[in-house]
């Protein structure tokens, strides 16, 4: 099973400034671990949503509203994605990340393709 872990955006990531040295360090130390377990399949940051856009289509019109978007508490900061046995085992890997950024974190299931057959369990 592939699950996302969610980091948010915050005031000083909005600002485009980079984490303190010791929770870069600890954030490194749990993407290095989650590696070496062997479930690591990738781990990104984010800029800032001021470099980003938000694209909207209705009735075949396009809008694009470019950021800094308000509400920085909804907006991803970064995200890893591992492949675990199960969702207690991505809370487990999600824990060790959310103490490192000193802040909480989002665990999410990745939908796969099985997710559409007739025995889904989603």
């Amino acid at each position: 099973m592939r699950y996302m872990i969610i980091n948010k955006a915050d005031a000083d990531s909005e600002a485009g400034k980079l984490p303190a040295p010791e929770v870069a360090e600890a954030v490194g130390g749990v993407v290095e671990d989650l590696s070496k377990a062997g479930v690591l399949l990738f781990a990104e940051g984010v800029h800032r949503s001021a470099l980003g856009a938000r694209v909207k289509v209705d009735g075949g019109k396009r809008t694009v509203t470019d950021g800094p978007f308000a509400e920085t508490k909804e907006l991803v900061g970064g995200m890893i994605v591992v492949e675990v046995r199960n969702r207690d085992e991505a809370i487990e890997w999600a824990a060790r990340l959310a103490e490192a950024l000193g802040q909480e974190v989002e665990v999410r299931r990745v939908v796969e393709e099985a997710d559409f057959g007739p025995d889904a369990d989603v």
